[in-house]
């Protein structure tokens, strides 16, 4: 009998957590444990396997310039990929305007957003960190990135003896942290199970009316997605990168699975790495640089969720935002998607900004927060394919052959 491929197996756990979340919701404590379990086993490696692979990219580059030369092309692909998000969302959002007319008294308490908001500021301050060893504990990614690329760059620098021991020291260490994660990726499809079974039960019983009084919104939102994932991205990788963008999401099948169970981009991260470097033939100096950078600045759809949100709330109130103040919405979503990475509520922190720039009531987050949580999971699926795209353009830009 012939083996189930893991994204068919992926696929089915996601199934079946649905069913089991509607039709035995009383149980899903039963089968909860092993969405936690998985969730905890991707976190445990995600860390380390950044710093690693961070380093051992770097430290495999030829010299700086070759890294100053792949991170302008990285950043100059994030920063276009997320304009375009956000010009999409801002486009639907203007032509369907979902805001106009929806009810005010469906509103929901957000709690604890002003803690999460002060600190806002000093993320990008935060990137420098004071302890790399606390920056480890607590999985500040984007401080751990920071250093990582500092001591890569650094063994740079080195004598060819002790640049290629400590180069290959750290091309081992990633390997070792590989196998772990492929180690764990085998359970995904009894995590997902679980983490779905929990996601259902928790909100089966108002999944309904919140869509029903929340639906032209959702609508909006799930279509500029699928714009910017079906037509934006594939025009990049075929254009762009010189790739077949249906080979490449073929590959990313499982990634994409994932990045939807978990709707997080760091805990789909090993999953990213291993498919872009094996599946789509992508080096691992590009891999390893490009893809955890993605997984904490590039959000694209997360950046095109956010100027929706905000144009939704403004409508809601009746608040007529001009050409001026649409500009403002869309650099505001764009330095938020960077800029908060990492911070716990970053999508209302990122909201709350963009509502304070253009001068809208910030208790309209309360309007959104009903159908946050399945939009996340959707965002997310953006948010990693443009990082796996990315990977694949700053690959064949760089003359690699790929598979794809």
């Amino acid at each position: 009998m012939p083996k189930i491929k893991l994204h068919w197996q992926i696929l089915i756990g996601l199934v079946v957590g649905v069913l089991y979340g509607l039709l035995l919701t009383p149980y899903t404590l039963y089968v909860s444990w092993m969405g936690k379990i998985f969730l905890r086993g991707l976190q445990m490696v995600v860390v380390p396997l950044i710093f690693s692979s961070m380093i051992s990219g770097v430290s495999n580059l030829k010299s700086g310039k070759d890294l100053g030369r792949i991170s302008l092309k990285t950043f100059s692909y994030y920063i276009i990929t997320s304009l375009l998000a956000i010009v999409t969302g801002l486009f639907f959002v203007n032509l369907v305007q979902p805001g106009v007319g929806a009810e005010l008294n469906f509103t929901q308490k957000v709690e604890g957003l002003e803690a999460a908001r002060n600190s806002f500021g000093d993320t990008l301050i935060n990137i420098v960190p004071k302890n790399i060893f606390t920056a480890f504990t607590n999985g500040d990614v984007l401080s751990v990135i920071f250093f990582a690329i500092l001591f890569g760059f650094f063994i740079l620098k080195l004598e060819e003896k002790p640049r290629t021991q400590l180069s290959d020291l750290f091309n081992n260490i990633f390997e070792v942290m590989m196998k772990m994660t492929m180690f764990v990726v085998k359970f995904a499809p009894l995590g997902i199970l679980g983490l779905v079974a929990e996601i259902v039960a928790q909100n089966a019983s108002n999944i309904l009316p919140v869509f029903g009084r929340l639906g032209l919104y959702s609508l909006v939102v799930i279509s500029g997605l699928i714009f910017h994932s079906f037509i934006t991205l594939p025009l990049i990788v075929k254009y762009v990168g010189k790739a077949s963008p249906f080979k490449h999401y073929k590959n990313m099948s499982t990634v994409i699975l994932t990045a939807f169970s978990t709707a997080s981009s760091n805990a789909t991260l090993p999953l990213t790495m291993e498919a872009v470097e094996f599946n789509d033939g992508v080096s691992n100096k590009i891999t390893s640089f490009v893809l955890p950078l993605g997984a904490t600045v590039n959000m694209n759809g997360t950046a095109l969720y956010e100027c929706v949100a905000a144009m939704f709330i403004a409508q809601a109130y009746g608040i007529h935002l001009g050409f001026f103040e649409q500009i403002i919405v869309v650099a505001t979503a764009l330095l938020a998607s960077i800029g908060a990475a990492g911070i716990p509520m970053a999508g209302l922190v990122m909201i709350s900004v963009i509502l304070t720039a253009v001068g809208l009531p910030l208790e309209g987050l309360g309007l959104i927060l009903a159908v946050d949580r399945i939009l996340d999971m959707l965002r997310t699926m953006v948010n990693v394919l443009g990082d796996t795209c990315g990977a694949v353009v700053v690959a064949k830009s760089e003359g690699e052959t790929l598979l794809i």
